[in-house]
């Protein structure tokens, strides 16, 4: 299966479970690892991958469930398992010093295998994400976590993969590309985590996934002197530039950049001032956190 802008070979990894996840694995050099988010896959870093595999070793897996991975119904679609997977295919590649960039729901799951692994994790690029609690959430995405209703309209009618190949970019995405985000979506069943990773969203301490994220977020602080750069579109109505502040708090000492006109997905709204920042950063950091 081919993919418009997608030339990679795809490697598969044995979950303990049995179930097979989908992952990139290209170039040689420092590692960097991507973590998509909801409703996207590898695919939504195809241009950082193929322009940073000259010089580094990208892996870019796909979360159970999500674009080439498998897509297993009575699985537990929850952010601890997530972080476990993430974890249990970076231990059989024996990955060390490696440097995390994540989207969305890549930040929790991210940052939740860099406080279990704080060894091996050097440098941070984080685009419109959290690793913490918030109340904020958008009607539309409340809409989504209405029981039967989300369902139907998730699963259903592929709402939410749909929805995001037009609200989540200023810029607009040609058919080709809109093609291969939602080709892995194409069916009830094949949008099964599509409408698990809504519903996994915690907003109290009744949630199942409340304690994880609690856990990260309390680990954050160790990170404090690791190199972090926060890439931000400002248009983003899930992440919006409220969280960009949370992140600079946090962080006093992180580079930011805010991209007034760019979307949620800001690596397609502002793909080639995300590569250049993103080199850039690479190469001056190379050295990693001061200790």
């Amino acid at each position: 299966m081919s993919f418009y802008e997608y030339p990679f070979s795809s490697r598969y990894h044995q979950l303990p479970g049995g179930h097979l996840l989908h992952y990139i694995d290209e170039g040689q050099g420092p590692v960097l690892v991507f973590l998509h988010g909801n409703p996207t896959w590898s695919y939504y870093w195809r241009n950082l991958l193929s322009a940073l595999s000259k010089r580094y070793r990208v892996i870019a897996p796909d979360h159970l469930g999500c674009g080439l991975s498998d897509k297993p119904q009575e699985y537990e679609y929850r952010l601890s398992n997530h972080i476990a997977n993430v974890k249990s295919l970076l231990d059989e590649l024996k990955v060390t010093d490696l440097t995390l960039f994540l989207h969305d729901w890549g930040g929790a799951i991210g940052m939740g295998y860099a406080v279990e692994n704080p060894t091996k994790v050097k440098r941070f690029v984080l685009f419109n994400t959290a690793a913490f609690p918030s109340q904020q959430m958008p009607k539309r995405l409340s809409l989504c976590r209405i029981p039967g209703l989300g369902k139907v309209a998730i699963q259903g009618f592929n709402a939410f993969a749909w929805g995001a190949t037009k609200m989540a970019t200023t810029r607009g995405l040609s058919p080709a590309v809109r093609r291969a985000y939602l080709s892995p979506y194409n069916s009830f069943r094949n949008r099964i985590a599509t409408f698990e990773f809504v519903q996994d969203i915690p907003l109290s301490p009744r949630h199942r996934s409340w304690g994880t994220l609690q856990r990260i977020q309390q680990g954050l602080s160790q990170f404090k002197d690791h190199p972090m750069t926060l890439i931000w579109g400002a248009k983003d109505f899930v992440f919006t530039p409220h969280f960009l502040g949370e992140w600079q708090r946090r962080f006093p000492r992180a580079e930011s950049h805010l991209f007034p006109n760019a979307g949620h997905y800001v690596v397609e709204d502002a793909a080639n001032e995300v590569l250049s920042l993103s080199q850039d950063f690479l190469e001056r950091t190379a050295d990693g956190p001061q200790r």
